[in-house]
């Protein structure tokens, strides 16, 4: 498995693609990463065409197991965050 692209060289891309400079790449990402964040955590959704769509999702309180000591306890109701892949990159991916 190759590395994960760093948000340095995400930004460099990104610039290279836009034809601008890093600073405004920059700025572009951590705008979108802002308001995904936002959008999010207010119980929305955010769908990116082409990559997939993130969301909240509540689960329900639960029985859980420590696996070091076998003790079971109750976890309370907690959020967490999804992201569904979208068929075009999954088929983009296997093709």
């Amino acid at each position: 498995m190759a590395k994960p692209m760093t948000k340095t060289q995400l930004v460099a891309a990104l610039a290279e693609k836009m034809d601008a400079d890093k600073k405004v790449a920059g700025a572009a990402l951590d705008a979108i990463t802002e308001i995904i964040t936002s959008e999010v955590a207010a119980g929305g959704a955010v769908t990116l065409p082409g990559v997939g769509k993130v969301y909240c999702r509540e689960r329900p309180e639960r029985m859980v197991r420590n696996p070091a000591t076998g003790a079971q306890f109750k976890k309370e109701a907690d959020k967490q965050v999804k992201v569904t892949i979208a068929k075009a990159l999954k088929d983009s991916v296997n093709a």
